[in-house]
């Protein structure tokens, strides 16, 4: 088996992430985690000790980080002159080593993956895969894949521990870490999330305005599953004249006129310095 060194096991991340390694016949993990508290989660979940990091790194092919992107820099600073040579270093998101925040070591290899999470539209049957939003549990889902520095064939491996640590995995993907940085912060979170608070600070206002909580919420996200169905081409359908209308006079009242500004790099640079 693949020998994989799992920082931050204890943490939020590190437990889902530990839970799917679980259940590999082809990765061995060891868990590192300097908290006493995420020592005993550790425990508790798998009945396993965790290791010392020296200990860990000094058998690891693999090395997966599984701490927030404010201490990427901090930890691969401390751990990487301590990493095997020809060894993986993993990152689960594209922010640090996208900053420059991975250290310079030319005989490993960087890879980033990331989870697409389940998508709205899905043929889920399973009650637990309807309710896994986040993913990584029962729900089908994406992955996105970069391979930062390392000879090519390393991506397969890569891939391997994307696939584990996310499963199930329905489909992987292959970006540059750029693409990746414009997926998230870019598409994700500048304006994916920004525009779905939006939508509900509008619903709120409606509310507000006296329409009931309950039908305001159902109106919203019932219009949300047609009207995304159809734009997205999920479903063969059109919008009527009236909505068409809506659309011309709403969008530019809702959005300035150079809002995809937020998709050139150095304004991707600059989100990503903002939370790193």
């Amino acid at each position: 088996m693949i020998k994989l060194a799992l920082f931050g096991a204890g943490g939020k991340m590190g437990m889902r992430l530990g839970a799917n390694l679980a259940k590999s016949d082809e990765f061995e993990t060891l868990r590192v985690e300097i908290s006493p508290e995420g020592q005993a989660r550790v425990k508790a979940a798998f009945g396993t000790d965790c290791v010392t990091a020296e200990a860990a790194l000094a058998e690891a092919q693999v090395v997966v980080l599984a701490v927030p992107d404010t201490h990427i820099g901090a930890v691969t600073k401390t751990i990487i002159d301590k990493v095997r040579p020809g060894a993986m270093v993993v990152c689960l998101d594209a922010a640090a080593p996208y900053a420059g925040h991975l250290p310079v070591r030319d005989d490993i290899t960087y890879f980033v993956t990331h989870p697409c999470h389940p998508p709205i539209f899905n043929d889920e049957t399973d009650m637990a895969a309807k309710r896994d939003h986040f993913g990584g549990i029962a729900a089908k889902q994406g992955v996105v894949n970069a391979l930062v520095q390392g000879p090519e064939q390393d991506y397969a491996l890569g891939e391997r521990v994307a696939n584990a640590i996310y499963a199930p995995v329905v489909r992987s993907h292959r970006v540059t870490l750029e693409g990746m940085a414009l997926l998230e912060p870019g598409l994700s979170e500048t304006v994916v999330a920004s525009l779905l608070v939006v939508m509900r600070e509008a619903m709120d206002e409606v509310v507000a305005r006296g329409v009931p909580h309950a039908a305001a919420r159902d109106f919203l996200l019932g219009h949300m599953n047609i009207l995304a169905a159809v734009i997205f081409e999920e479903v063969d359908g059109v919008f009527s004249d009236a909505a068409n209308k809506a659309i011309e006079f709403g969008k530019p009242v809702l959005m300035r006129e150079d809002w995809k500004r937020v998709f050139e790099i150095d304004e991707i640079r600059a989100s990503i310095e903002r939370i790193t």
